[in-house]
């Protein structure tokens, strides 16, 4: 069975038209995003990542260029792409099940039970299910968010930031969580984040765009064996190559081998 989730950007741009100006905010984007692969965009704010992200996601429309997943040109929002913001966007007056549960067709269902049940098993909310999102901390609301995307099984998941409201220490254990995640579900994920250290632990790839109109200025692969070492030298050369970018530097540490 071939695997689903190839996204394909070709010559992409967009325009925000007022009564006496026009913006440009993306322009001439190329991007091939591969079944399975993480890959992480970063830029400064106002350089049009989220607006890419709108794209994907199909709540932005006039814009020029091609927009394919697995050939198909998007046309409008659809379950065959997830979607996770920075807020989780619980609804508070519904359980955790049922927030989960609420984008499929027939959610009372034993078959959507069952994958209501799997997917909160997956990001670890089993015993959580008649939970109302005011009783969760931030990091498990996003897990719910996550289980909420990943139910209707679609091929790419698109994430918004989805850690940038969580305390340090919280966001990287929601780093373990989203690969371990991505490793099981086997599916095609597409963040934005500002956080480089992020990028580099999580992603395949980092797209690095720039300012206003966003293009993309380079893509830098990250091959470091997973789970990554944030304190070694390959992690650090990577950090300082995307940071070069944006004509920021690292030291480089210390280092020795016994």
């Amino acid at each position: 069975m071939e695997r689903l989730g190839t996204l394909e950007v070709k010559n992409l741009s967009k325009k925000f038209r007022s009564r006496n100006d026009e913006l440009t905010v993306l322009n001439d984007i190329n991007l091939t995003v591969q079944p399975g692969e993480f890959i992480s965009i970063i830029g400064s704010s106002g350089c049009g990542k989220t607006t890419f992200l709108r794209l994907v996601v199909g709540l932005e429309k006039g814009y020029e260029g091609e927009i394919l997943l697995d050939g198909q040109r998007l046309n409008g929002p659809s379950l065959k792409r997830g979607v996770v913001f920075q807020d989780h966007r619980l609804l508070p007056w519904l359980s955790i099940e049922k927030n989960v549960g609420m984008g499929l067709k027939d959610a009372k269902s034993d078959e959507s039970r069952k994958a209501i049940q799997e997917h909160l098993e997956l990001v670890g909310l089993k015993g959580f299910e008649k939970h109302y999102p005011h009783q969760l901390s931030g990091g498990m609301s996003q897990r719910a968010a996550i289980a909420r995307a990943l139910v209707n099984r679609p091929g790419i998941l698109l994430l918004d930031e989805p850690l940038g409201a969580l305390d340090a220490l919280t966001r990287m254990y929601m780093h373990q969580e989203l690969e371990r995640i991505w490793k099981q579900e086997k599916i095609t994920m597409i963040m934005i984040t500002h956080d480089v250290d992020e990028a580099i632990v999580l992603s395949d790839k980092i797209v690095v765009m720039s300012s206003r109109p966003g293009t993309i200025k380079k893509i830098i692969p990250v091959p470091l064996a997973r789970p990554r070492d944030r304190a070694s030298y390959d992690f650090v050369k990577i950090k300082e190559e995307v940071l070069e970018e944006f004509q920021l530097h690292t030291e480089h540490p210390f280092t020795y081998t016994i």
